[in-house]
């Protein structure tokens, strides 16, 4: 099918959309594992329908970040708006490219809230994963009609026949109606435009209601301020409207509506039913809140239902490199964050590393791409500390209760853990992860997660050599380095995916470092009890190698409340004061270094413990390496 353009040239003309009844539009997203060629299948689609040119260049051409494009994995969903013509109709086909990543899920719910329908892309090689699960979980939940395809079908390795199977076992759905296709080579691929087309249902909308629009997405341009990504429900809008936001009751004026095709395409108008993007002269992104509702000056609407805001699971402190650097950083930061608003920050300062700031992130992924991030489009360097989890206390003291005002507190920093005695239980996040793996390396699974504090709660087998395992995790044992361990146990053919369930009480304890008695605060961590001894045998192994050896002798301590549980002790350098004696009696060696002996202790109760900077740095980085 040759797609006519709805115009020739590629010019700023003005499209006009009322072309495009609701009867011929489709809305749908691509969901899939990470690297089952999302992306891919999103370019070919793109040229087929004429979007983007046919050349070698396209490669993911949806993923613009440069971060995305070295790592090779999408981090935020992107849209773009197709034209095809199927039997003699003009259709319109909005496509949205979804991040496969357990950390970016959320970006997968709020895509699909805009869709009536997804397509979900399954490897030919590798079968159903853990994410695939998962996201075809929430594109049911969310009762979207799913198109099956298979990918890959071009490797040597392929057997589309095992994943059909597996399909139909796990998902319900009838082997005839997967579709297989090579979106590398182009195999196929139009088929799934066409199943497209007849299996999604357009969407429910009117353009003769009042306006009402539902923000999915935004991004921030330094020139024209927030562009927000937006589904009509009802309606229709155009330039020079008035229109106020549900959330803040703030009123703009349009300055502009128009599509993706990839690229920002004005038109004249948008109708019920279409996707597009809007600028309204919005100064923050915070104003253009994601799942927030749009409608006419003096016609309100019902606001949609909203999407739950992205929990941050992962909180580590921010510190720059050089105090110097600390304004420029903040500025950067403000950027970055407009651009991805699932950050939540807060300031913070510590004596060593100076004033800083508290993120939250979404997991660990997000934060090394965060980093990156900041590395690359602004030339930052920073230090984060280990990361932590959010954890709540239960307070029993009434003094407590009323100095928070409310009984339950969340701990992100464990500076501010409360005493044992006010506290009636600590809670720690716990997250329902699922494992999907080859069955040969389930024994080496099962006990790296009954090391770590994991329940079993459910084990499948999707295929004669595949298992999905189901277990309820803790999140602070899951945050540094499971996913590593997990991978290097199985060769890298486990997949892992986890989402969140809640609290449950915990015995945790505050663990300090003392450097001579003194308590070093940027040290303190929050930790299971059973699991505080190894751990602080650990820190004080790590910090005895990194502190510089001093004049007098440095106990280095772990301790929980009063009680130590590990200690090393870094000697202290010295004088050889006997080297002048040769012969003579013992009792004149005695005395001098008895002497020496006496000064270094005047000296141990004076003398301060300086820890250097790089040394905090190299305690507090990640690296398990001993």
């Amino acid at each position: 099918a040759a797609c006519e353009r709805p115009y020739s040239s590629r010019g700023k003309e003005k499209l006009d959309m009322s072309t495009y009844p609701v009867e011929s539009i489709r809305n749908f997203s691509i969901i899939a594992h990470v690297d089952h060629g999302k992306s891919t299948l999103a370019d070919r689609l793109l040229e087929i329908t004429g979007t983007i040119s046919k050349t070698d260049r396209n490669k993911q051409v949806l993923d613009k970040l440069q971060v995305e494009r070295e790592r090779g994995i999408t981090v935020k969903a992107q849209s773009a708006s197709l034209f095809y013509k199927h039997e003699g109709i003009n259709y319109l086909l909005n496509l949205i490219d979804t991040p496969g990543h357990v950390d970016f899920s959320y970006e997968v719910s709020r895509s699909l809230s805009a869709c009536q329908g997804v397509i979900l892309v399954v490897d030919a090689n590798e079968g159903i994963q853990a994410q695939t699960v998962a996201n075809f979980y929430l594109a049911f939940e969310a009762q979207l009609s799913i198109i099956p395809v298979i990918n890959k079908i071009d490797l040597k390795n392929a057997d589309p026949e095992r994943v059909e199977k597996q399909i139909e076992k796990l998902f319900d759905i009838p082997t005839n109606e997967c579709i297989r296709i090579s979106a590398k080579q182009g195999t196929n691929v139009e088929k799934v435009l066409q199943k497209v087309i007849e299996k999604i249902p357009p969407p429910q909308c009117n353009t003769a209601d009042p306006l009402k629009a539902l923000v999915f997405d935004s991004t921030f341009d330094h020139y024209r301020g927030v562009i927000a990504n937006i589904a009509l429900f009802g309606g229709e809008i155009a330039k020079g409207q008035k229109i106020v936001s549900a959330h803040t009751k703030k009123r703009y004026e349009v300055n502009e509506v128009g599509i993706l095709t990839p690229n920002e395409q004005p038109t004249h108008k948008l109708y019920a039913g279409q996707v597009g993007y809007l600028i309204a002269g919005m100064k923050e992104v915070t104003e253009a809140q994601i799942g927030d509702t749009l409608f006419l000056y003096k016609q309100p609407v019902e606001p949609l239902p909203g999407f739950k805001s992205a929990k941050p699971m992962v909180f580590a402190g921010m510190y720059p490199v050089d105090q110097t650097e600390y304004n420029n950083l903040k500025s950067a930061l403000e950027r970055l964050t407009l651009n991805d608003s699932s950050v939540t920050v807060h300031r913070d300062s510590s004596l060593a590393l100076g004033a800083g700031w508290r993120l939250g992130f979404l997991g660990l992924l997000h934060m090394e791409v965060f980093n990156q991030r900041l590395e690359q489009e602004y030339n930052m360097s920073v230090i984060l500390t280990a990361p932590t989890v959010p954890y709540k206390a239960v307070l029993s003291s009434a003094k407590l209760i009323k100095e928070y005002g409310k009984d339950q507190i969340t701990i992100i920093n464990p500076a501010q853990f409360p005493d044992k005695l006010s506290v009636s239980e600590y809670l720690e996040p716990t997250v329902l992860g699922t494992i999907v793996t080859p069955h040969e390396y389930i024994g080496k699974i099962i006990t790296l997660c009954q090391d770590r504090r994991a329940v079993q709660k459910d084990m499948l087998y999707i295929d004669e050599n595949r298992v999905m395992l189901k277990y309820l995790f803790p999140l602070n044992e899951i945050v540094v380095d499971f996913y590593d361990a997990l991978k290097s146990l199985s060769s890298g053919y486990a997949s892992f995916d986890y989402e969140d369930a809640g609290y449950q009480s915990a015995d945790l304890v505050k663990m300090d470092i003392l450097l001579n008695g003194n308590p070093v605060e940027e040290l303190a961590t929050i930790i299971h009890k059973e699991k505080a001894h190894a751990a602080g045998k650990l820190l004080c192994e790590r910090l005895k190698e990194t502190i510089p050896r001093q004049l007098f002798e440095i106990a280095i301590q772990a301790a929980i409340g009063k009680k130590i549980i590990a200690r090393e002790t870094l000697k202290a350098y010295r004088k050889n004061v006997v080297a002048k004696c040769y012969g003579g009696d013992i009792t004149r060696r005695m005395k001098l270094l008895k002497r020496q002996a006496e000064g270094k202790r005047l000296m141990r109760k004076i003398g301060n413990v300086e820890v250097p900077r790089d040394a905090f740095i190299r305690v507090l980085k990640r690296e398990t390496d001993k």
